[in-house]
């Protein structure tokens, strides 16, 4: 996607890696959680850089490869004992205020449907209220945590109605693109997410920003003061 304006790629670029970089701290500077994260974002790179994501006619799509892998991994650490070990040492505090990365993949969003790319049902103009996850994690963030105001119920609920904005913006943008599957905006499909840089967003932030609820809303939901 020659045609889009480098400042869009470069945002979003700096965007995907701040979000690994929170995670990276919220595991208490787990080496291996970033040496994985940083290698699963070249891969994709230079999957997607071959043009490998823009075919689209196939089923199930090859974009699934993007999404899939890691939620297979989240769901390996949610089922065994090992991998609950280590999401129950995660930071639940630092971990609310990576939702702050979703203001500018909105930014980007928006900026992506300006130049034709995606939808403006994807955007915060369209049917996608995502912002508002990234707007209120700085205020949970530090009324929860910092100078705690907010009980530990209300930031469960949080989490569970961001949760519910993130499956809200991943389902239209399934059904927004090119796929056989398509459902919405025909006139402008979702192209942007079969590219670099954006194939991050699929393949990384959402799945991150997935896994960092899933974590808060057990932690909030298991622990005790």
């Amino acid at each position: 996607m020659n045609s889009l304006p480098s400042y869009i790629s470069i945002t979003f670029i700096l965007t995907t890696l701040l979000a690994v970089l929170i995670f990276y701290k919220s595991t208490k500077k787990f080496w291996l959680s970033l040496i994985i994260l940083l290698a699963w974002l070249t891969l994709q790179m230079v999957v997607s850089l071959t043009g490998f994501y823009t075919v689209t006619n196939n089923f199930p799509p090859r974009f699934i490869l993007l999404p899939m892998p890691m939620m297979l991994f989240i769901i390996i650490l949610f089922v065994t004992k090992m991998g609950r070990q280590f999401i129950d040492r995660l930071d639940i505090k630092t971990l609310t205020i990576l939702h702050i990365v979703r203001i500018p993949v909105e930014v980007v969003l928006y900026w992506s449907f300006l130049n034709k790319t995606i939808p403006q049902l994807m955007t915060f103009e369209g049917r996608n209220l995502d912002i508002l996850s990234g707007i209120t994690a700085p205020l949970v963030y530090y009324f929860g945590f910092i100078k705690p105001v907010i009980n530990r119920k209300i930031i469960l609920l949080w989490n569970i109605i961001c949760l519910g904005l993130l499956i809200n913006i991943v389902v239209i943008a399934a059904f927004s693109a090119p796929f056989t599957f398509q459902q919405l905006a025909y006139d402008q499909p979702n192209i942007a997410i079969l590219y670099f840089p954006f194939t991050w967003l699929p393949c990384c932030v959402v799945p991150i920003v997935l896994f960092a609820h899933l974590v808060a809303i057990r932690g909030l939901t298991i622990k005790r003061d």
